[in-house]
Order: structure tokens, then sequence, then C-alpha cells
């Protein structure tokens, strides 16, 4: 099998880094608007100023935090709103683990440099053969971040109504981005083909009787069913 990475795994890693802030920018728009609604839906639930950005700053992960909104809004308590949202944010594990050989230092730096894992980054920075381009997921993150702060301080600030993204049709451009990349993955990785389709299957089928956080656990999971069925087919 040919693991030779692509051309961007061998530019300099500020070259890199400069790339992934180019990819991110699309992801930081769509994360910008979708953050304008969390900090209106949290402000309309009397989050007050305050805890919308901090939360956004600490946590960055939009659907673990509207997991967290819509639980303490539906009557949960805190607890189970922490549940739901680290139900959501389990699909973290696995990523981490598959980008952990690509990253630098000790245990402190490795978990420091963790945290520049998130959904689109990560899929973007996959050089395939299950490398990842270090330099250009942090690129790619590093641009993501503040527009997720800013959206949220934006929406507590003018406070618009909180359904205004979903009726503009804004809601789709992260769903979009998302599908755009999976799409590329699945092009430049004819092995990754099987496990994007039936994880995806699992997880529309699983939505119907679950929330999205066990449902995602479960798509990850039939997708590493898959991935070893492929890997013993090619042996």
């Amino acid at each position: 099998m040919d693991t030779q990475l692509p051309d961007r795994g061998e530019a300099m890693p500020r070259d890199r880094f400069h790339a992934g802030l180019r990819a991110g920018a699309g992801l930081a728009a769509a994360a910008f608007l979708m953050a304008i609604s969390f900090g209106a839906i949290s402000q309309a639930r009397g989050w007050g100023s305050v805890a919308p950005v901090v939360c956004s700053l600490v946590v960055f992960s939009g659907s673990a935090q509207f997991a967290l909104a819509g639980t303490l809004g539906a009557g949960g308590g805190v607890v189970a709103a922490v549940v739901a949202a680290a139900l959501v944010n389990v699909r973290y594990v696995p990523m981490g683990i598959a980008v952990a050989r690509d990253l630098r230092g000790g245990p402190l730096r490795r978990a420091v440099e963790g945290q520049a894992v998130v959904d689109g980054s990560w899929a973007a920075a996959h050089l395939g053969g299950g490398r990842f381009d270090r330099a250009f997921l942090f690129g790619a993150t590093a641009v993501q971040w503040p527009a997720w702060v800013a959206g949220t301080a934006l929406g507590v600030v003018v406070a618009p109504d909180p359904s205004l993204v979903h009726r503009l049709g804004l809601d789709v451009l992260t769903p979009g981005l998302f599908l755009i990349l999976l799409l590329d993955e699945v092009r430049r990785d004819r092995a990754g083909r099987l496990p994007a389709a039936l994880g995806g299957a699992v997880a529309g089928a699983l939505l119907f009787v679950l929330p999205t956080g066990p449902a995602l656990i479960g798509a990850a999971a039939a997708a590493l069913l898959a991935l070893r069925t492929t890997r013993e087919a090619v042996r």
C-alpha cells in the first residue's frame, strides 16, 4: 500500500500553518454565525453576559455548548447538562488518539497541543495513512477559536432572536463544510469510503432513537468495525 504523504506534509512549518489559517477561514465564518446563535440562546435563558463568553473560551465546542444550553433550558440540572455535553464530545477520544503520534513534547505539551483538535481542523489536517499535519492543524484552529468567541460575544450583546440563524438557513453552513471535508477525505483515501458510509448510515439511524452524543459513539464503533474489515480484506 502506498503510504507516501502529500506534498503539503513536506512544506515548511510556517507555510503549513498559513495554509491552515486559509483553510480554517471558511470554518471560522460558519463558527462565527453559529456562535451568535449560541450567545443569543444563552442570553435569553438567563446566563448573563459573562458566562456564555467564558463557556466559549473554555469549552470551544459548538455541539457540546448547544447540548449544555438545551439541557439546562429544558429544566435539566447541572449534572445532566454536563453529562449531555460530555457524551457529545466523546468523539474527541478516538480523534485525539489518532493525532497523538504527530504531536510533540512531553505529556503536558502534548495535552496543550491536543486542544487544537476540533472537528474541521482535524479532518482538514489529515494527510492520509493515519498521519496529520501538525502545523496545518494549529493554523486551522487558530482562526476558528477567536471567531467562535467573538460570535458568542456579539450574540450576547446584540441578543437577536435565537431562531434567526435557523430561519435564514445559515445553520446548514457548518454541516455543509463538514460534508465537503468528508468528500475530499474519501476522494484522497479509498480505504475510508466504507467506514464513512457505514458510520454515516449508523449515525443517521441512531438519531431517530438516541441523542446526538450516543449516536456519534455508535457511528464511530461502526466505522472502526468497517476499517478492521477493510484491513483484513487487504491482507
